[in-house]
């Protein structure tokens, strides 16, 4: 048994102009309807089992009150295709944004509603994830994290150390998942969760019972009666687990 990372779920005050600049930050196309909009590929089919990680913006009233510690990290080709890549995001209304990042070779931005990532600059071990490189989860302990996540989904370790944990699907392709030690993570303010699904022929809640299993518990987010169900991850991050297709 195992889980599918399926999307990165980012909330927003207006989903359909939000989707629409990721949309086109990623080179994917956005379907809005009833307060959501989907950001992906086209031609995504999300039940699919070798669908890529796709983005999905929520309308909420409040997003300033969600606290996640997660965000996206772009990847470039070349140092040639970062610089361009930051220069169409600027022109489509990312700004630049200071998350104490010092002297780095990547770029910090925000998205027009002031969702913090980064363009990373060129390098080999994003060469082939597409448009989105990792998406990145703030954390007291990556080990343990990794450990979490892995029996989730059952991915692979790239790299474990008491800093940082790279995890990726077993089947080597779309984003990592990266686990990022932080000190004050109650300072952190991004927006964005996972959604999580179980393969088809699985069951859910059985899926949700393993999951509590290895250290999840039920969170209450005000989502009422929906089909999805909510949990947190032994540090407290919500995420979401759909119904299977």
């Amino acid at each position: 048994m195992a889980l599918r990372l399926v999307q990165a779920n980012l909330k927003a005050r207006d989903d359909s102009a939000l989707g629409a600049f990721w949309a086109e930050a990623l080179g994917w196309v956005s379907r809005s309807g009833h307060g959501a909009t989907s950001v992906a590929p086209a031609g995504f089919d999300w039940t699919d089992p070798d669908a890529p990680v796709c983005v999905d913006v929520i309308a909420v009233p409040d997003p300033e009150t969600v606290r996640y510690r997660a965000h996206l990290e772009l990847a470039a080709t070349s140092a040639a295709h970062q610089t361009a890549l930051v220069a169409r995001l600027r022109q489509l209304g990312a700004t630049p944004a200071d998350a104490g990042q010092d002297d780095v070779p990547w770029t910090v931005l925000a998205d027009p509603e002031g969702n913090v990532f980064c363009v990373l600059e060129p390098r080999e071990r994003y060469r082939d994830t597409g448009p989105i490189a990792a998406v990145v989860v703030d954390c007291a302990d990556p080990r343990a994290m990794a450990g979490f996540w892995g029996a989730a989904m059952d991915w692979t370790p790239h790299e474990v150390t008491d800093d940082r944990a790279l995890l990726r699907s077993a089947k080597g392709a779309g984003p990592y998942l990266e686990f990022l030690r932080t000190p004050h993570l109650t300072d952190t303010r991004h927006r964005l969760h996972l959604d999580v699904v179980p393969y088809r022929g699985d069951d859910q809640a059985a899926e949700v019972a393993r999951l509590r299993t290895l250290g999840a518990t039920p969170a209450d987010v005000g989502q009422g009666d929906v089909p999805w169900i909510v949990l947190a991850d032994p540090e407290g991050n919500e995420f979401c687990v759909l119904a299977p297709a």
